[in-house]
């Protein structure tokens, strides 16, 4: 089963760490994730860019609406994701916790089972990406 773990923390609080601290974490977590890639369980990893760079597209009944940033009234932010293959929710729960080792402050690890969604193929050569 692929898990995404979805990584909320203050956006404000890791801003104002140094490159050092930043780099510093950054090993670490390096760190966990080869750990996982070494059993050929990583998928993909992405850290997101602060909300201040975040557009929305909001929907309702009559249309659609694009606005700057995601207004959310929360402390934290959703600031990245993993996505690992787990033989069971116990495993992707133990490398959610190397990750918060691995990752000063508080925060939280939201785990979710992945189903992929593939809604059509694309034609080899059509240009579509």
């Amino acid at each position: 089963m692929q898990y995404a773990i979805l990584c909320y923390n203050d956006e404000n609080a890791v801003a104002s760490w140094t490159k050092e601290e930043d780099d510093a974490c950054m090993a670490r977590l390096a760190k966990v994730q080869g750990d996982m890639a070494a059993k050929g369980k990583m998928g993909p990893v992405a850290r997101l860019l602060p909300t201040t760079a975040a557009t929305t597209l909001r929907k309702s009944a009559t249309g659609t609406m694009v606005i700057d940033g995601p207004f959310a009234e929360t402390k934290e932010q959703f600031l990245g994701f993993y996505v690992v293959e787990a033989d069971t929710l116990d495993e992707a729960i133990a490398f959610a916790k190397d990750l918060a080792v691995a990752n000063p402050g508080i925060g939280a690890y939201e785990l979710r089972p992945v189903s992929l969604f593939f809604p059509h193929t694309i034609a080899a050569g059509s240009g579509a990406t």
